[in-house]
């Protein structure tokens, strides 16, 4: 007898990842999967549209004006299928932002490792998807975020460790599903951890690390994909099954560079401006009346760091503080000042920070900021939005290195004696002072970020000011 050749059909999935409220790549991101869509379902091939989470980022004005939910609104018009969430939309927006930030999504979120402090799951939140596929297969679909547990139990939310509880979600997947794809904004070597400790899993669409695969990697036979970072890229991968046995027969992947291979619409600067225009207006509310400008600058002495500082010691309840001029992205004008002047001067999602520290490990820490290596210094990542570190601000800590004396509020410290120091979170996760990154007492304050810390200093100010 004849032996019938089978029957093969390929299943497209278009991925987006670490976003960050890039909406300058938006438009033509927008048309081009929108187009793919429709391609794929008059070709009758299954077609899906996923993102791995940090499509959020609350330095863009418009995210911030609308706690996310403008982003949330612009997914749904490109048809997104389902998303799992990363450290931005987990940490940077209080709980009840958190909460509700889905409740007019379009598409399930895959989240399996994310509870209240209860124990419950969050109802926005689906532990795992089933699709099913005109072919009669089905796909399974489970994801998790990064495990900052600290910082979503001082929000109120708590982790389980995520690779165990996507194992978990996978093994339950694999009763029903035929193909079983994760959304994991864990970073490259969590997923190639995946990779080994979960082999149902076909494919993993990583994130969080921006890392990009251009034409994937496969690990222990699961294909991994990542698409870069701000929407540089966009990822596909092409899984080609047979619909009759039900397995996979083929996967691979590929990216395609926005700037190059998307088309631009017509009208793209104008979207990209109307999405600026959205945010400035939604964050158009009055917060004071300066009678004169507040200076800023990066290299030379200048008031608006120097008010941040005052404020971040008063704020944390410190001995002394320290901050890098280069947070400070511009001054404030005379006049009436809003909440999107000072969002522009402060886009970072960096919180204020509170560290305990022997008089022997501050000292060495003033010593370090004093290196001329810092001012030019260009920053990426720890939520830091600006170019580069700019020069040390300090409110009453003194630095004298001719006499080699350290001081708090002009009295010498003592070795032996603990300080409270206050800065900025950014140097508690990176190892720009190690004595910082290494304190076993760091109070971080959240949600609030620098700019409430400028807002509530502003409200508090003496405007007897000397340039």
């Amino acid at each position: 007898m004849e032996r019938r050749e089978s029957l093969k059909e390929t299943i497209h999935i278009y991925h987006t990842n670490d976003l960050h409220s890039h909406f300058e790549n938006w438009p033509r991101i927008r048309g081009f999967l929108k187009k793919r869509k429709r391609w794929h379902e008059e070709a009758g091939e299954s077609v899906f549209i996923f993102d791995i989470g940090d499509y959020v980022d609350r330095s863009h004005p418009m995210t911030e004006g609308t706690l996310g939910k403008g982003n949330i609104a612009l997914l749904n018009e490109a048809g997104y299928d389902a998303v799992t969430i990363g450290n931005n939309e987990g940490i940077t927006l209080p709980r009840e932002g958190l909460d509700i930030l889905y409740e007019n999504a379009l598409f399930p979120v895959a989240l399996a490792n994310l509870f209240y402090d209860s124990g419950e799951r969050p109802k926005w939140a689906a532990p795992s998807c089933l699709f099913d596929l005109p072919n009669g297969m089905k796909m399974g679909i489970t994801g998790a975020t990064a495990f900052f547990s600290g910082a979503y139990e001082q929000l109120g939310w708590k982790l389980s460790p995520p690779v165990e509880e996507l194992n978990a979600q996978v093994k339950e997947l694999s009763k029903e599903a035929d193909i079983i794809v994760i959304l994991s904004h864990l970073g490259i070597h969590e997923d190639e951890r995946i990779a080994h400790e979960i082999p149902e899993a076909d494919v993993v669409l990583g994130a969080h690390t921006h890392h990009l695969l251009h034409e994937g990697k496969e690990v222990d036979g699961t294909l991994l994909a990542a698409a870069g970072r701000f929407g540089y890229y966009v990822g596909h991968v092409m899984i080609e099954v047979d619909t009759e046995t039900k397995q996979i027969i083929a996967k691979k992947a590929r990216v395609y560079k926005t700037a190059e291979e998307l088309s631009a619409p017509v009208d793209e600067q104008m979207e990209i401006d109307k999405y600026i225009k959205e945010g400035k207006q939604s964050l158009s509310q009055p917060v004071i009346s300066l009678p004169a400008p507040l200076s800023s600058d990066w290299f030379a002495p200048s008031q608006l760091p120097g008010i941040l500082c005052e404020g971040l010691r008063e704020w944390c309840g410190a001995d002394g503080a320290f901050l890098n001029a280069g947070l400070l992205l511009g001054g404030l004008e005379s006049g009436t000042v809003t909440k999107y002047d000072i969002h522009k001067v402060l886009p970072h999602p960096i919180n204020p920070c509170l560290i305990e520290l022997s008089g022997t490990e501050l000292r060495e820490i003033l010593k370090q900021t004093t290196d001329d290596k810092w001012p030019h210094m260009v920053i990426k990542g720890l939520g830091f939005r600006g170019q580069v570190m700019g020069r040390f601000v300090y409110d009453r800590l003194g630095i004298d290195m001719d006499r080699y004396l350290f001081t708090i509020d002009g009295i010498e410290i003592e070795n032996d004696k603990l300080y409270k120091l206050a800065t900025v979170d950014m140097f508690a996760y990176g190892q720009f002072f190690p004595q910082i990154y290494r304190a076993p007492v760091k109070n971080h304050f959240m949600p609030e970020f620098l700019r409430d810390v400028m807002e509530w200093k502003l409200l508090h100010l003496d405007f007897h000011l000397e340039e």
